[in-house]
C-alpha cells in the first residue's frame, strides 16, 4: 500500500502505553497483533460468558472517558441501548479526525488496527448490537485501505462475522470512506452523512442511543475509546483506574505539534504534568521559549505558558486551567508567534468549515474572521476587541452542534490571555512581535 514504516522509538509512546504498546511501524498484521495477546478479551468473553453487564460495570470502574473531545463517560453512554430492543440496533466508530492538530486516531488505524476491531466487537457485544460502521475521515484513504485488509483478516480469522467462535454472537463490521468535512465529526452530522445525505448536524433530542443511524438505536465513540476496551476487559476496570487518576482513568494518546523538537503521539498516564510531556517531546524547537498551548485542538481555549507548564494533562485538571482536553491535540507555541495571526487562522478555518445550518454560526463565523482580519493588516478598532467578545458570546451555546462554540472559544480566550498584542495591532497598525517567522 506504501504506507510508511514510522520510525518508532522505544518509550515513544511512553513506558505506560495501553493502545500503542508495542508497536514499531510494520508489525499491524493480525499475527502480530495475536503474538501481542490480541484478541484474548475477546475470546475471554465468549468462553466464559461473561455478561454484558458486566462488560459496562467495567467500564464504568476503569472511568474510561470518550476520547473524542467531549469526555463523556463510556460505560454510562453504553448502559443507554435500549434492554429487550428487538429491532435493529448499530455501532458505529467516528474516526472522522478533522480536528486541526489531530493525528492520533489515524496512527491507531495505521499501525494497530485490529485493537479497533476487537474493541468494537466487544461493544457490540456488551449492547447486543450485530452490526457496526467505522466512518473514517475523508482524506486518509491510505488508512481506510489499511483498516480495510485487517478487516479482512479479522473476518477470515472468524473474529468478525456469523456466530462468532460458535457462541452464537454475530457481528458485522463495515469500514466507510467520509468526505473530509470537518462537520461530520460531530456524531449526528456523521450519522446523516454515513446515510447518504449530506452532513447536517441533527436537533438533539432525540439522542442516538434512542433515534440514531437509519432512525435505530445507536452508540457512537471515538477510535480512540474502542481501542481502550481489550485492555480493560485484559485487566480489569480497576486496573485502568490505577493508570490514571479518580474520574480520569487510563492513559491518553496526545499528538503534540508546533514549535517542540519532536512533533508526534505519545501516550502516557492521564494526570501527566504538562512539563512531562514537553520534555518527552524533546523540548522547545532551537532554544525558544514557551509563549502558549492549545491542549485539545484548535476549538479549545488557548492558554498561557505559566498556566500550562504548573497544569497535569487529565480533563479534570485542563477543565480547573480554563481550557479543555478534547481530543489531545497540543499544539505548542513559542514566544515567535503572532497571537493574532494564529486567531487569524483558526478563524478562518470555523468560517470555512460551518455547514451554514444555524444562522449565528453561518453569520457570525464570517463576521468574526473578518474582524480580526482587519486587527491583523492594522485597519482594526479598539472597540472591535469588545465586539469580538459580544459576537463569540452570541454564538457560543446557540447553535444545534458545537462547531459554534469551536469556533467562540479561541476567539475569547486569545483575546483574554493576549489582548495586549491584539490592542498593539490596532493603536501600531503592526505587530507586537518583532521576529514572527
Amino acid at each position: 500500500m506504501g504506507l510508511p514504516v514510522a520510525p518508532f522509538a522505544d518509550g515513544l509512546f511512553g513506558p505506560d502505553a495501553v493502545i500503542m504498546k508495542g508497536i514499531t511501524g510494520a508489525n499491524w498484521r493480525l499475527d502480530d497483533y495475536l503474538a501481542r495477546g490480541g484478541y484474548a478479551a475477546l475470546k475471554k468473553i465468549l468462553a466464559e460468558k461473561i455478561t454484558p453487564e458486566q462488560i459496562i460495570a467495567e467500564l464504568k470502574k476503569g472511568a474510561l472517558r470518550g476520547r473524542g473531545g467531549a469526555g463523556f463517560p463510556t460505560g454510562l453512554k453504553w448502559s443507554f441501548m435500549p434492554k429487550g430492543y428487538t429491532g435493529a440496533k448499530y455501532l458505529v466508530c467516528n474516526s472522522d479526525e478533522g480536528e486541526p492538530g489531530t493525528f492520533k486516531d489515524r496512527d491507531i488505524m495505521r499501525y494497530n488496527p485490529h485493537i479497533l476491531i476487537e474493541g468494537m466487537a466487544i461493544g457490540a457485544y456488551a449492547m447486543g448490537i450485530p452490526v457496526g460502521y467505522n466512518y473514517i475521515h475523508g482524506e486518509i484513504w491510505d488508512v481506510y485501505e489499511r483498516m480495510e485488509e485487517a478487516l479482512a483478516e479479522a473476518r477470515a480469522a472468524g473474529f468478525i462475522g456469523p456466530n462468532i467462535f460458535g457462541s452464537g454472537f454475530s457481528f458485522e463490521l463495515h469500514n466507510h470512506h467520509g468526505w473530509g468535512a470537518y462537520i461530520c465529526g460531530e456524531e449526528t452530522a456523521l450519522l446523516e452523512s454515513l446515510e447518504g445525505k449530506k452532513g447536517l448536524p441533527r436537533f438533539k433530542p432525540p439522542f442516538p442511543a434512542s433515534y440514531g443511524l437509519y432512525g435505530r438505536p445507536t452508540t457512537i465513540n471515538n477510535t480512540e475509546t474502542f481501542a481502550a476496551v481489550p485492555w480493560i476487559i485484559d485487566n480489569s476496570g480497576d486496573a485502568f483506574l490505577a493508570l490514571g487518576k479518580p474520574n480520569n482513568g487510563g492513559t491518553k494518546i496526545f499528538s503534540v505539534s508546533g514549535d517542540i523538537a519532536r512533533p508526534g503521539n505519545y501516550e502516557v498516564k492521564l494526570g501527566t504534568p504538562f512539563a512531562k510531556l514537553l520534555e518527552m517531546a524533546g523540548g522547545m524547537r532551537d532554544g525558544k521559549k514557551l509563549k502558549a498551548v492549545i491542549p485539545g485542538g484548535s476549538s479549545m481555549p488557548v492558554l498561557p505558558a505559566d498556566i500550562m507548564m504548573a497544569t497535569d494533562m487529565d480533563y479534570d485538571s485542563i477543565a480547573k486551567a480554563g481550557s479543555m482536553l478534547g481530543s489531545g491535540a497540543v499544539i505548542v507555541m513559542d514566544e515567535t508567534r503572532c497571537m493574532v495571526k494564529c486567531l487569524l487562522r483558526l478563524a478562518y478555518f470555523y468560517y470555512e468549515e460551518s455547514c451554514g445550518q444555524c444562522t449565528p454560526c453561518r453569520e457570525g463565523t464570517g463576521w468574526l474572521y473578518r474582524m480580526v482580519d482587519r486587527i491583523e493588516h492594522g485597519q482594526g478598532k479598539s472597540s472591535d476587541l469588545d465586539l469580538l467578545n459580544d459576537v463569540a458570546d452570541n454564538i457560543q451555546g446557540r447553535t444545534i452542534c458545537a462547531l459554534g462554540d469551536a469556533a467562540a472559544m479561541p476567539v475569547r480566550a486569545f483575546i483574554k490571555h493576549y489582548r495586549d498584542e491584539f490592542q498593539h495591532h490596532i493603536d501600531h497598525k503592526q505587530c507586537l512581535v518583532p521576529d514572527y517567522i
